[in-house]
């Protein structure tokens, strides 16, 4: 796995403290919704999604192929397991980087009975050869399975059963057009409403047999990121907090101390994503500056910066990236408490207005 891209579970787990164990990712699984009905937010996808799965039955045909794209813990697998409940048939999991040759997916492509959902998540990190296979596999339902080396090598056809292919990715603009087109339906998840979270964390606080109220609930939707599976975490170790040194009933008061515990702020912010704005602000003068620099600054690698902690920050309007590096807008420095510098030739100001 690349470390340019952390796991959907390695952003969650950043923000509350390392409690994926085996039981705790048992429990996570156990919260995901059924079907499309139990399913919280994501509306026009669902409406979409539905009218595509109830057409397949109707016809008693294999559903069409279909894409979801969005940031991590927003749904996307959980949407491939209510596709293939909802058609009634099984679900095989796998990922692009588990995919480097083709023969990989040759092979599991072959083993699929007719009518599963196979779930490729991270789509856009499979290898070329096994993305150029499955263009063949999803349009015609057949691969070519090459025997030999040189000019011995023969081709051999393998026809497959229909099948659905539901792939995932959280960076849609790496996937070429060819494989894009060849998805009958494409599903765009977008961040969670905190209305929508509060009803997430009511929903898993009945199933987890945990007493919330409404104040508690908003307190930790408030401070989920817009994903649901981060709300489950910290609504997890809310409970943890509520058990141990309160009388068990999650209200704003024992969220807000709870989640000072795990250092996760009003906004969300966690322990590195302070140190990020806390640098930039106190050692750069808001910046502009580097993210190499920032990350040595930070004690941490440019990629996790970069692709763990930037996205939230300049999503909630407290970074920005410019030419010349990244800037720490207005908004960061109330946030943390401090007064900007005063405006001078060439300061940051500039480069907003540029």
């Amino acid at each position: 796995m690349s470390a340019r891209e952390p796991t959907e579970a390695g952003e969650a787990q950043r923000l509350v403290g390392p409690d994926a164990d085996g039981e705790d990712l048992a429990v996570e699984a156990a919260l995901r919704p059924k079907d499309l009905a139990e399913f919280i937010g994501q509306g026009r996808v669902r409406e979409q999604l539905d009218l595509v799965l109830r057409a397949a039955r109707a016809r008693g045909a294999t559903a069409d192929h279909v894409l979801l794209s969005g940031a991590p813990g927003l749904g996307k697998t959980t949407l491939s397991m209510i596709i293939a409940a909802e058609m009634g048939v099984p679900i095989r999991i796998t990922s692009g980087p588990a995919i480097q040759h083709a023969g990989d997916l040759a092979a599991i492509l072959s083993s699929l009975a007719e009518g599963e959902v196979l779930f490729l998540d991270e789509i856009h990190r499979m290898s070329r050869p096994a993305e150029e296979m499955l263009y063949m596999a999803m349009e015609d339902f057949r691969v070519d399975v090459v025997v030999g080396k040189g000019p011995g090598a023969t081709a051999i056809p393998l026809e497959l059963p229909p099948f659905t292919l539901v792939g995932a990715t959280t960076r849609a603009g790496l996937l070429p057009p060819p494989l894009r087109d060849r998805f009958g339906f494409t599903g765009h998840l977008e961040f969670y409403a905190p209305a929508e979270l509060e009803r997430v964390v009511h929903r898993s606080a009945g199933l987890l047999a945990v007493e919330v109220t409404a104040d508690g609930a908003a307190e930790i939707a408030g401070r989920s990121r817009g994903t649901p599976r981060i709300a489950n975490r910290l609504l997890r170790r809310v409970r943890d907090y509520a058990q141990v040194r309160a009388d068990g009933v999650v209200t704003r008061e024992t969220a807000r101390a709870a989640l000072a515990v795990y250092e996760v702020d009003e906004r969300g912010l966690d322990r590195l994503d302070r140190s990020v704005l806390d640098v930039l602000l106190r050692l750069f003068g808001g910046g502009p500056v580097g993210v190499s620099t920032l990350a040595v600054a930070v004690g941490e690698e440019r990629e996790t910066v970069e692709e763990v902690a930037e996205p939230f920050l300049v999503r909630e309007g407290l970074l920005a990236r410019t030419p010349r590096g990244r800037v720490a807008t207005p908004a960061a420095w109330r946030h943390l408490g401090l007064t900007p510098p005063g405006r001078g030739e060439g300061d940051q100001a500039d480069l907003f207005e540029t």
